[in-house]
């Protein structure tokens, strides 16, 4: 069988395809392009906003039109929500967001045989980690490498507890033997992700924090670059920040989970921290890692938003300094609380707030970026386009230099900078400066 994966959403989902496609090839079938010719269509579908729900529906439509007489199968947390809205959308199987080794059973039966019967199980009832392969993003270069699943905030603009389930975490000594795993595959950089990483340990016998994790993954494998997903600041504090200034081989780079930069809109979003919160652990964070790349995301127009508030926060952010944003005009997702509150953010205003934002985060950005002119990054190249090297500085900036070097952390001296991205020269062992991260 020749089986194409069409990935949505987080790097969750692409760590859990990228284990979906290790499994599939086990059992002797093949993975090609998804604008190939294929037996199978594989949708890992994403449902964070109605957004997410359109693109996923739009995916499974396209592989149809693709191969009338193909397999469409479809997984991830827009079927597990809405599982009837997927198998009327044509879709042969339909699964969920767990059991992805029973998925693949599933889809090889359904190939083999012409027939197999599928239904979501019920998130909510989920108690224990998945165990998947772990899996590179490109060129053996750096690897994802999922460590948590769920999650129990019930924030009232998200969907997500109800599609993926309650926090589950996988083991020390997993973690550890997994890492140890991807460095013998030859991955020199090892990024930890989960749906909510703050929430790692609550499950597990003593209760091990984020810190105790990324601490055990460093000590595993240290000569490996260890990148951090998505952090909620409050599990930043000091003894965080101690425990994690003794890992040599940790990125530079940290994303915290904003969302708004008010008060009272962080109340009605259902986040459990406020500003001055968020703010010590920027703090924190610099104070404990010089140099280090703050990174957020930010919804724009959420309801009840005030032009007031929206001013707060973009004052808030300008504040922060952040290294780069991702920021988002909010989306309706219907099943959650904030579908229904008061003072709907018209869309055209929505989309403005958000290009206001963008502006202001692009001028850090840039900001951010010249202020590494003159500094010596390592940098893992990934890529190469013509005689031009890619890739990513430990504080996640992308950096380019002349020359094949893909596959190597190579010191490279930073010349110059475009407002998104960093021009380098690779130096010499005898040429290098003070490196940063």
């Amino acid at each position: 069988m020749k089986a194409a994966f069409l990935t949505l959403g987080c790097k969750v989902n692409q760590y859990e395809t990228q284990a979906m496609e290790a499994l599939l090839k086990k059992k002797g079938h093949t993975v090609v392009p998804f604008d190939k010719g294929a037996d199978a269509y594989i949708i890992n579908t994403c449902t964070v906003t109605s957004t997410a729900d359109k693109k996923s529906r739009n995916a499974v439509r396209r592989a149809r039109r693709l191969s009338p007489g193909a397999i469409v199968a479809v997984c991830g947390c827009f079927s597990q929500a809405s599982p009837e809205d997927a198998r009327s959308l044509g879709a042969d199987l339909v699964y969920g967001s767990g059991d992805r080794a029973g998925f693949i059973e599933k889809l090889d039966e359904l190939f083999r045989t012409g027939k197999a019967d599928a239904e979501p199980d019920d998130a909510m009832g989920r108690r224990d980690f998945e165990p998947l392969p772990p899996g590179g993003m490109s060129g053996r270069t750096r690897a994802l490498l999922k460590v948590e699943d769920g999650c129990s905030n019930f924030c009232t603009y998200c969907i997500i507890p109800f599609a993926r389930g309650p926090v589950r975490s996988l083991s020390l000594s997993d973690a550890a033997e997994r890492a140890l795993e991807l460095r013998a595959a030859g991955y020199k950089e090892i990024v930890l992700t989960g749906i909510e990483l703050a929430s790692y340990g609550r499950d597990l016998p003593g209760k091990p924090s984020p810190a105790d994790l990324f601490e055990t993954v460093c000590s595993a494998v240290p000569d490996v670059r260890i990148r951090l997903g998505s952090l909620e600041p409050r599990c930043v504090d000091e003894a965080f920040c101690s425990k994690l200034s003794r890992c040599g081989n940790l990125c530079g780079h940290f994303h915290l989970s904003l969302q708004s930069g008010c008060d009272e809109t962080l109340k009605r979003m259902g986040r459990k921290y406020d500003t001055s919160r968020f703010y010590e652990s920027v703090l924190l964070l610099r104070g404990t890692f010089p140099g280090c790349a703050i990174t957020a995301d930010l919804i724009t127009g959420f309801p009840g938003e005030t032009p007031r508030e929206f001013s707060q926060t973009l004052e808030f952010i300008e504040k922060c300094a952040f290294a780069s944003m991702h920021i988002f005009p909010y989306s309706e997702r219907a099943g959650t609380k904030a579908a229904g509150l008061p003072g709907r953010v018209p869309l055209k205003e929505r989309e403005r707030r958000s290009h206001e934002a963008s502006l202001i985060a692009s001028a850090m950005r840039r900001t951010y970026l010249e202020g590494q002119i003159g500094s010596v990054q390592n940098v893992l190249y990934e890529s190469r386009s013509g005689s031009v090297s890619y890739g990513h500085a430990p504080n996640n900036a992308v950096v380019s230099a002349q020359g094949d070097l893909r596959g190597r952390i190579v010191p490279t001296l930073i010349t110059g900078s475009d407002g998104t991205a960093l021009q380098g020269e690779p130096i010499s062992g005898s040429a290098r400066r003070e490196e940063r991260g």
